[in-house]
């Protein structure tokens, strides 16, 4: 029987022991629930990243799921449901606390901006030697996030802070090396 046969319940009751019924299960899902995210969150980057939580959080779950209908999909929905309602709420805390301490909203940057930065830093060397005049902090945020093209949580997890921490050192050494490209234009 292929895996296209086999109804949710067994795909979810073999996940465990066998990555490909997972990732039958996974394929027969991930449109639908990128879908739900895409209605809800405008950023690309956070449909994916609750589109993983969501798939994770079902492997996680898969043996106790206990078949009620004939397919997951409720079951499934339900997780996407609950894990944005929880990033929603992370989000309402976060900038509650920025903004009792001070500190303006994370800035967010479009494709376009990280690509004229990365286009710059490939074409003569020009970023590079701008990165060692920035602190090492910031160097190393903007490498991860612009030259490396990883996301801001895995940053934060490797340089060990925030991920808010890892946005202000991006938004703040790409606001320096703006200043630092005007001066250089104007002379």
């Amino acid at each position: 029987m292929s895996s296209n046969e086999r109804s949710d319940a067994e795909l979810l009751r073999r996940a465990r022991s066998d990555p490909t019924a997972f990732l039958a299960f996974y394929d027969r899902y991930e449109e639908a629930v990128v879908g739900y995210f895409v209605r809800r969150v405008p950023d690309p980057e956070l449909v994916a990243d609750l589109t993983a939580e969501v798939f994770a959080a079902a492997l996680h779950a898969a043996t106790r799921y206990r078949a009620t209908r004939p397919t997951a999909a409720g079951w499934l929905f339900t997780i996407a449901h609950n894990t944005l309602a929880k990033s929603a709420r992370a989000r309402r805390v976060e900038a509650q606390a920025r903004r009792r301490i001070g500190i303006r909203d994370a800035v967010s940057f479009q494709t376009d901006e990280l690509d004229r930065v990365e286009a710059l830093a490939s074409s003569d060397g020009w970023l590079t030697g701008l990165l060692e005049k920035l602190p090492r902090e910031q160097a190393d945020a903007i490498r991860g996030r612009v030259l490396d093209e990883r996301g801001y949580p895995e940053i934060a997890a490797e340089l060990e802070t925030s991920e808010l921490v890892i946005r202000k050192r991006v938004s703040r050494g790409l606001a320096t090396l703006r200043r630092e490209h005007e001066k250089e234009k104007r002379s």
